[in-house]
């Protein structure tokens, strides 16, 4: 199960800079592999990139989500067959906007864990009526407001306020069904490129996952930041039906989903990979363990405890406070 992170955002907001901050203190103990879109021919980003990180795949002469979309998804290919990464992060071009590449990702059978579009919250009168700087905004569901070092509170409640404008206006849509893609959104905030901790809560591997389930002590928890992680249990006995109608009845308070789950009408195990209303699945050979799922988001204890009294196979357990 590969995760990724779409990196989104106008000329010079600073993605580049979050990008190389992120990974070096959160995701220190995964593989990961970067691909950088560059918009010209001198490919500085990708440079400073390569320094830091093993692999870059760096793409230049043009735009991933129109032009270069075929070798866009040649390169993530090749980069996962060679590389086998845990965690793919990619950065767009300032100028193009990251639907088409959440589309693509999707199509590799790689899942999306969120598309982060990154707002300078010191210049962004400047860029705001830019119709691709909407349709980046309207195309993410985590957006996070860089330089709020540089501003007042007055200064960053009014750009706030702009980014949900925007965000409520562009939000991107099924052509067919005139569905939203993206159920809800989240804004967070940064300083000098340093994102809080909770734009990555319950980004789990199958394999972690399973270490949770074999954990009754620890992985029901209130962070700082107000990040709430709840596991609940599944009795045997049921089908898929049964897991989706849950996943599609997910309350907004609730960004990630993350389980391993055994039903009847399926032969093996299915881990399910829930993020901000989109869901995929992957089966595992063998799994012993009970049927688990972690809700992941922002004060869910009463919005879980909802869920569990609607569908009477699901069930917290209780815990014991460490001694």
């Amino acid at each position: 199960m590969i995760q990724s992170f779409i990196i989104t955002g106008f000329l010079g907001v600073g993605k580049t800079t979050m990008l190389t901050n992120t990974v070096k203190k959160y995701f220190s103990d995964k593989k990961v592999a970067i691909v950088v879109n560059e918009f010209g021919d001198i490919g500085i980003d990708g440079n400073i990139l390569s320094n830091v990180y093993s692999e870059v795949l760096e793409i230049s002469e043009g735009c991933i989500c129109c032009q270069l979309s075929q070798e866009f998804e040649s390169g993530v290919l090749e980069i996962i067959n060679k590389y086998d990464p845990e965690i793919i992060f990619v950065e767009t071009s300032g100028a193009s906007e990251p639907f088409p590449i959440f589309m693509s990702m999707q199509n590799l059978g790689v899942t999306v864990e969120g598309v982060i579009c990154v707002v300078d919250s010191k210049n962004l009168d400047s860029y705001k009526d830019n119709s691709t700087a909407k349709y980046q905004i309207g195309g993410s569901n985590i957006i996070v407001l860089n330089k709020t070092d540089l501003v007042t509170d007055e200064e960053l409640e009014t750009v706030t306020e702009q980014v949900k404008e925007i965000k409520e206006s562009h939000n991107i849509k099924n052509n067919l069904t005139g569905a939203t893609v993206f159920n809800h959104y989240v804004i967070n905030s940064a300083e000098q490129g340093v994102v809080k901790k909770e734009v990555f809560e319950g980004v789990y591997q199958a394999d972690e996952i399973i270490g949770l389930a074999k954990d009754y002590q620890h992985h029901d928890h209130t962070t700082k930041d107000s990040i709430t992680q709840k596991v609940a249990y599944l009795k045997e006995d049921i089908e898929f039906n049964d897991v989706d109608e849950v996943l599609k009845n997910i309350p907004k308070s609730i960004y990630r989903v993350k389980g391993v789950v055994k039903v009847k009408d399926v032969p093996n195990p299915i881990v399910i990979n829930y993020s901000f209303g989109n869901v995929s699945f992957e089966e595992l050979e063998e799994y012993k363990e009970p049927s688990i799922m972690i809700f992941i988001g922002e004060s869910i204890d009463k919005d879980v405890n909802s869920l569990c009294e609607k569908y009477d196979f699901l069930n917290i357990p209780k815990f014991r406070m460490n001694k």
